[in-house]
């Protein structure tokens, strides 16, 4: 299951491991096809090898200015957290995890 995370939760919720974070707002419509791809794979993938969360842009523009994201949906990879890849735009569940594997 993919968990909100908001700009106080942040930083503890994508420090460990490897995380995806998903930038996107309730009024994007690509943002809209992303999510059910990422909860497709957060079913299929154990928390344990890859964390999914969703930080809402609107709600959140500590985190969003920080990270300069500029297009939604933007998904950030980060491991031990560290961002190691970054990528604009819907994305298949086969390039996410050609991302993953990269980096696992």
């Amino acid at each position: 299951m993919t968990a909100a995370v908001t700009d106080k939760t942040f930083a503890e919720e994508t420090d460990e491991g490897l995380v995806l974070v998903d930038f996107w707002a309730t009024w994007c419509g690509p943002c809209r096809m992303q999510a059910p791809i990422l909860e497709q794979l957060s079913e299929e993938l154990d928390e344990t090898e890859l964390k999914i969360v969703k930080m809402d842009v609107d709600e959140n523009p500590t985190t969003t200015q920080a990270f300069q994201i500029m297009s939604i949906p933007t998904l950030v990879l980060k491991k031990d957290g560290e961002v190691v890849e970054r990528v604009m735009g819907v994305q298949s569940k086969a390039q996410i995890k050609n991302m993953i594997a990269k980096h696992s």
